[in-house]
């Protein structure tokens, strides 16, 4: 149950909302507050948002480049709605506006890294043991966690020009999942990482196009001859959206990975499978309105064609009145390998279905 508070006051806005979890798997209630911030503009140029708050910005569907705000990908994986999968962040954010360019400068006083697979809630295919594994293998980490010392940085410089949106980001913290391991390979870590980035969307043909890239640089292992820290990465992407018939919408996107210093990681490569150089993943968004489109099903298709893997996401969605609706929908993971990212979910997969009441 989620239940949010807002309150417009002449110096500023405040918000409040959460949610009350009863978890039947793990038979415990708990409460996650998603929002709790205060919205001020102290100029007439100027916005600023302090407290609790998902943040986001970037061009991907459900690809994230330039976004390296914390996601929870353990709600996305078993069927919570997509809103979940941006998880919250403590942080003070900063908005400038002028004809020029507009500025976003995010301050996270405490390092917020993804909510990931530890195999408390979702399987996962553990290297060091050569198998699948659960709660009986559970990921522990060091994370970076010292308030104001380890600190993440965000900026965006965004523009719109003839109907073109432009942007450069930056990001200044840690790898948002466990990117390496302590030398005896006993706990994950957070390396050091700064990613730097630009992205440009807008009208193509009959439809809308994007493209963002990003360079991730891995400060601990920039030499790429520590085996046990994710190496630095180029990330591309290419997207676009077209409405192909009447209330239906296709959606494409290509990303790629590429692996820096990759000779040098092969030569060093520890045991067990390697990555390859340039992963690859395309994804396929159909969606579908029917009934006065009071209904919605459509699919989210992931396509790892480096890896040989699959992950789809098909959804129906029915509003039965303007306060209640109907989902009905599924999370479905295959491969051909048991080491890849989503042919390891492959015993993961799941149906879900929810009903929801606004008030």
């Amino acid at each position: 149950m989620q239940l949010g508070l807002d309150s417009y006051l002449d110096w500023g806005d405040l918000r409040v909302k959460g949610d009350v979890i009863g978890d039947l798997v793990e038979e415990q209630a708990d409460f996650d507050l998603r929002e709790a911030n205060v919205f001020l503009r102290p100029l007439d140029f100027m916005d600023l948002k302090i407290g609790r708050q998902p943040l986001t910005w970037g061009t991907g569907d459900l690809l994230f480049i330039n976004d390296l705000f914390p996601k929870d990908w353990v709600s996305f994986f078993i069927g919570r709605d997509v809103e979940y999968l941006k998880a919250p962040s403590d942080a003070v954010k900063t908005s400038f506006f002028h004809d020029v360019a507009n500025v976003d400068f995010v301050y996270i006083p405490q390092f917020d890294p993804d909510r990931g697979i530890t195999g408390r809630r979702v399987s996962y295919y553990n290297p060091m043991l050569g198998r699948f594994a659960g709660q009986d293998a559970i990921i522990h980490t060091n994370r970076p966690n010292r308030w104001g010392r380890d600190a993440e940085y965000a900026m965006r410089i965004y523009q719109t020009v003839n109907n073109y949106e432009l942007a450069v980001y930056g990001y200044w913290g840690y790898w948002k999942s466990p990117g390496g391991v302590v030398p005896l390979m006993t706990q994950a870590i957070y390396p050091d990482l700064d990613v730097y980035g630009a992205s440009i969307r807008g009208p193509v043909a009959r439809g809308i196009g994007n493209v963002e890239v990003g360079y991730y640089d891995s400060e601990d292992n920039r030499s790429g001859h520590t085996p046990t820290i994710n190496h630095s990465e180029m990330r591309y992407l290419v997207g676009y959206t077209q409405e192909i018939g009447r209330d239906l919408t296709l959606g494409l996107q290509y990303y790629v990975e590429q692996m820096m210093n990759y000779d040098r990681y092969r030569r060093a490569a520890p045991f067990g499978p390697t990555r390859d150089e340039f992963r690859q993943l395309a994804t396929v968004r159909l969606t579908r309105l029917l009934m006065n489109q009071n209904l919605r099903v459509g699919v989210f298709t992931y396509i790892g064609m480096s890896d040989s893997d699959c992950y789809m996401r098909p959804n129906a969605n029915y509003k039965i009145t303007d306060n209640l609706a109907v989902e009905l929908g599924a999370n479905v993971f295959f491969g051909d390998h048991r080491d890849t990212f989503f042919g390891q979910f492959e015993n993961n997969t799941n149906l879900y279905a929810a009903l929801r009441y606004s008030f």
